[in-house]
């Protein structure tokens, strides 16, 4: 309350702006309960209540393996283990609540859908084939797609073994085994379809490829069979029936999660490959508009894309992610786009106006407006991560190194007699480092080192192969040398394997390009009218030489 009124007294005194700028960390309390080692204790608990309900409500009756108590127990066993692997091989999942709840919660849905459906066809509508419907219908690939769209493979491998292990504990003796080798397949499946789904389209092919799994293993364990039980005469139209429900189940099982995904990354803030590709776009307005306003940003965001599109292959990461967080990571150029470099093409440039404290103020504000425009543009909050991140808390070595030029030149003329001690400028190094933080996850790192290599190889004069190789090192050296890749999990084998592709896209770059010998008969024609021009040849009308009209052909010729 004290400071909205001691903002709004500032205000009508004119020392404060109307605006407040907008930062990115809203909502710590959301942070906190994320991280909270007491809510993720509880989640665990409910896990285990919810699950061991589901399971004790398989009676004995039902002709179950184990006793209710005896499931029920294998069942808990199952989650402490499931928990011990989960915190060894997926700790960053593990600390995070959100992601915890998000597990586990598509588990227990999984599970819940498939105990209703043996349910449902148990009762008297589908007589003595219910079990064999209820096969069928099963969503044996709800949790495990999913997850592994979502979160990746190594976390839907995770997800499939518990589903099948659960899931054989809610059907009968003559269910389980069949029930736990088709879930283990059809999730091992859903992980190797994952790369080939990045587009909603192609969940569909996914769905059909899904269910034609279900459907060979109905026919293998005899659930789709032409006839009823205990009859011998086939019934192609129940055959055919089973195979429509087998395949159709697939397919509405993988649209189910098409259509729960986009809430599902929305609550839980998670973006998938499909919602990169999204936000491929270049018809943002934000980028339309830098096309206009700064194309010499535009054009250095597109190869800085590039280049961490290129490393982020060589190593594993996410590729288009780099792509899409590329594209967006210099927006704040846009406040000022006349003080960067990359945009001053009619050779003024305001920085020999300003001291290099206020120049290097202007350079370091375009990741505060950066971050400022992406949030009142509502971009995806990685993006946000990654314009906030990109510089970490690097130097601005080239002003810098002028304000030590111009401390030395009014030491000197101290010296001399010329100028006061007092004049003297304070050079302190802080007042030349952007305030991080910095990155903090690989894709960030990535993009952090492909936008000081893009920088830095508009400096090179006629770059060779050595000249490339040598810049890029020197890059990457430095930036791990000043300790900017600490925290965003890149190991020196990754750094060594992106410093290579750097050095390939460069060069792909800026390859040499051939000259093209001239046409014959346009040199039989020149050398024809050679005679005749005699007179003519040494200055043109303007007194400049004719060979400048050689030149010019020549470079047009060279153009591709």
């Amino acid at each position: 309350m004290i400071k909205v009124l001691n903002r709004l007294r500032l205000k009508r005194r004119g020392l404060m702006s109307e605006k407040s700028r907008r930062k990115h960390s809203e909502h710590e309390w959301l942070n906190k309960l994320g991280d909270s080692l007491t809510l993720g204790g509880i989640s665990y608990v409910v896990f285990a209540i919810v699950l061991g309900t589901l399971i004790f409500g398989v009676t004995a009756d039902r002709g179950t393996v184990l006793s209710s108590w005896g499931a029920v127990f294998l069942g808990e066993v199952t989650l402490i283990a499931g928990v011990i692997h989960f915190y060894i091989n997926h700790p960053r999942s593990f600390s995070r609540n959100g992601r915890i709840v998000l597990i586990f919660g598509l588990m227990f849905m999984h599970l819940i859908l498939v105990r209703l459906i043996f349910g449902f066809v148990e009762g008297d509508i589908f007589g003595d084939g219910g079990e064999r419907f209820g096969f069928l219908l099963c969503p044996l690939a709800l949790a495990p797609f999913s997850v592994a769209i979502l979160l990746g493979r190594a976390q839907a491998l995770f997800v499939t073994v518990l589903c099948s292990i659960w899931g054989s504990l809610l059907v009968g003796i003559e269910l389980a085994v069949p029930l736990l080798t088709t879930n283990l397949i059809v999730g091992f499946v859903c992980v190797l379809l994952t790369d080939s789904v990045r587009k909603r389209s192609g969940l569909v092919r996914a769905g059909f490829i899904i269910g034609l799994i279900m459907l060979i293993f109905g026919l293998l364990f005899g659930f789709v069979t032409g006839s009823a039980p205990g009859e011998g005469a086939m019934d192609w139209k129940m055959f055919a029936v089973g195979c429509v429900v087998a395949v159709l189940g697939g397919v509405v099982t993988v649209s189910v999660v098409g259509a729960i995904l986009p809430f599902i990354e929305t609550l839980f803030r998670i973006t998938t490959d499909i919602s990169w590709i999204e936000l491929a776009d270049l018809n943002h307005p934000l980028l339309r508009k830098m096309t206009i306003e700064a194309p010499g940003t535009y054009h250095h965001s597109l190869i800085v894309a590039n280049l961490a599109e290129a490393a982020a292959e060589s190593i594993g990461a996410n590729a288009i992610k780099c792509r899409v967080c590329s594209y967006f990571h210099d927006i704040g150029k846009l406040h000022k786009p006349e003080y960067f470099i990359e945009n001053i093409s009619n050779g003024h440039n305001p920085h020999d106006e300003l001291t290099p404290t206020m120049s290097s103020l202007v350079i370091i504000a375009h990741v505060k407006e950066g971050v400022d425009m992406a949030l009142k543009k509502r971009l995806n909050s990685q993006i946000v991560d990654v314009i906030e991140q990109h510089h970490g808390n690097s130097m601005i070595s080239f002003f810098y190194h002028r304000a030590l030029e111009q401390q030395n030149e009014v030491r000197e003329r101290v010296e001399m007699g010329e100028a006061n001690e007092d004049d003297i400028p304070e050079v302190s190094e802080k007042n030349f480092r952007y305030p991080g933080p910095l990155p903090q996850f690989k894709e960030s790192g990535i993009i952090s080192l492909a936008d000081a290599v893009e920088s830095a190889s508009r400096t090179l004069q006629k770059p060779t192969p050595g000249k490339i190789d040598q810049l890029v090192d020197e890059i990457i050296n430095s930036r791990i040398l000043d300790g900017q890749l600490k925290d965003c999990d890149l190991t020196l084998r990754e750094i060594t394997v992106m410093s290579d592709s750097f050095k390939s896209t460069l060069r792909s770059m800026f390859h040499n390009r051939i000259t093209y010998p001239k046409d014959e008969t346009e040199v039989d024609s020149n050398s024809s009218k050679k005679g005749k021009d005699k007179t003519k040849v040494g200055t043109n009308g303007n007194g400049r030489s004719n060979k400048s009209t050689k030149l010019a052909s020549d470079a047009s010729s060279r153009i591709s």
